[in-house]
C-alpha cells in the first residue's frame, strides 16, 4: 500500500479508477474497467519531477488504460457508439491523441482544465471561446447542495470545432476536436457560476448535438455516485485489512455489490410500475410482505418494483415522508442487509411449517 493523505507518513491503502458504463438515460451497466495502484513514497511530493516522465511512468496513465479497455468493448460491439466521458482530470493531450488515432474506436468527452494553444488561432481555448456569440440558453436545474438552495441555472451555450496543438515539450499532431463552452448567466448573489468547457472527438454540428454532449457529461455523476455507495454504503473505507491484496478481493465483491444498488435504485426510478421481481427473487419479495404486513400468507402477486424498493429501504431508515422523495442507495444498502437475514428467516420458518407431521403411539 502508499500513502492516500497529504503527508507520506499519514494514512495508507490504494487509490481506486473504475470506468462504470452507462445508458444514454443513465442506467449503470457495470463495469468496464477497474485499476487499483499505490503511490510510491519515493516519489511523494515530486510532482515537478513526475511531469518528466514518460506517460506510461505517470500515474495519468491510468485514463488510458481505461480508454483502453473501452476500445475492446467498441470492438465486440461496433453498432454501438460508446463515448468515454472524463472529468478534468482526464485532460491529458496523449488521451485525446490515442482517441483520435483510432476513427472506429470509442469517442471521448473530457471537461477541459488546461486552456490550450490551437491552431491558427491569436488566442487559447477560452478566450477563442468565449469571443464567440452565444448560440443558444438552456435550463439547467441544479438540486440543493447543502445550505445552498435548488435552482435553475440559465446556461450559455457556445460550440465551435478547433484543434489543439500539441505541447511543446510533448511533439505530436495537433488534434481536430469540437469544443462545447456553457456558462451560467444570472447566477444567484454569493453563488459560483456554472461553467463546463468540454472537448469531444464526437462531432458538434449543431444546438441539439451541443445540448446532447453537455447531458452526456451531466452522467459523469453517476462514478462519484457509485463511489459514495462504495464508501458509505459498503463501508469499503472502513475495512480493517492487514494488505492490498485482501483489499482488492474485497473491492471485487464490493464494487459489484455498489453497483447492483445504484442499478435497483436507478430501475426503480424508469420502470416503477414492473413487476419486482425484474431484481428481487420469489422469497425475497415474499419475505418482504410478510413481515412488513405481520401477515404469514404472501399476497398471490408481487408487488410493483418502486414499492418493493420503498418497503426495503424503510428497512434502512426510509421515512417515506412527502418531502423525501425517492430512496436513495444508503438506505436501500442497510434495508438489502436486513432483507436478506429476513428471507433467511421466511425460508426457515416457511419449511419447518410444510414439514409432514408424524404421530407416535398414543399422539393424536
Amino acid at each position: 500500500m502508499g500513502p492516500i493523505g497529504t503527508t507520506v507518513d499519514g494514512p495508507q491503502g490504494l487509490h481506486l479508477h473504475s470506468t462504470l458504463a452507462f445508458s444514454a438515460c443513465g442506467t449503470p451497466l457495470g463495469f468496464i474497467d477497474v485499476q487499483c495502484c499505490a503511490r510510491d513514497p519515493e516519489q511523494f511530493g515530486k510532482k515537478d519531477k513526475r511531469h518528466q516522465l514518460p506517460i506510461e511512468e505517470k500515474e495519468s496513465f491510468k485514463w488510458l488504460k481505461s480508454l483502453r479497455a473501452t476500445a475492446e468493448v467498441q470492438a465486440r460491439c461496433p453498432d454501438t457508439t460508446i463515448v468515454s466521458v472524463g472529468d478534468r482530470e482526464a485532460d491529458i493531450y496523449e488521451l485525446f491523441q490515442e482517441a483520435a488515432a483510432d476513427p472506429a474506436g470509442p469517442k471521448l468527452l473530457v471537461r477541459a482544465m488546461q486552456n490550450r494553444v490551437l491552431r491558427d488561432e491569436q488566442q487559447r481555448l477560452w478566450e477563442t471561446m468565449l469571443a464567440l456569440p452565444p448560440q443558444a440558453m438552456q435550463a439547467l436545474p441544479v438540486p440543493r447542495q447543502g445550505n445552498r438552495a435548488a435552482r435553475t441555472a440559465q446556461l450559455a451555450i457556445r460550440y465551435a470545432q478547433v484543434t489543439l496543438e500539441a505541447p511543446k515539450k510533448k511533439g505530436g499532431p495537433a488534434i481536430p476536436v469540437w469544443a462545447v463552452l456553457a456558462q451560467e448567466q444570472d447566477a444567484p448573489a454569493g453563488v459560483v457560476p456554472l461553467e463546463w468547457m468540454l472537448l469531444t472527438t464526437m462531432p458538434v454540428a449543431s444546438v441539439e448535438q451541443a445540448v446532447e454532449r453537455l447531458a452526456w457529461y451531466a452522467k459523469r455523476w453517476g462514478i462519484e455516485v457509485l463511489h459514495r455507495t462504495l464508501k458509505s454504503g459498503c463501508r469499503i473505507e472502513r475495512r480493517q485489512l492487514a494488505d492490498a491484496s485482501r483489499i482488492e478481493a474485497c473491492l471485487a465483491i464490493d464494487l459489484v455489490v455498489a453497483w447492483r444498488i445504484y442499478y435497483l435504485n436507478k430501475l426503480g426510478r424508469e420502470v416503477p410500475d414492473a413487476p419486482c421481481t425484474v431484481y428481487f427473487k420469489d422469497d425475497e419479495w415474499k419475505a418482504l410482505m410478510v413481515f412488513t404486513n405481520k401477515n404469514p400468507v404472501p399476497p398471490k402477486s408481487p408487488p410493483t418494483l418502486r414499492d418493493a424498493i420503498r418497503l426495503t429501504a424503510a428497512l434502512g431508515g426510509f421515512l417515506g415522508r412527502k418531502c423525501d422523495g425517492e430512496p436513495g442507495t444508503q438506505t436501500l444498502w442497510l434495508g438489502l442487509q436486513r432483507l436478506d437475514d429476513i428471507t433467511g428467516m421466511y425460508c426457515v420458518f416457511r419449511d419447518a411449517t410444510q414439514l409432514p407431521v408424524s404421530s407416535g403411539n398414543g399422539s393424536g
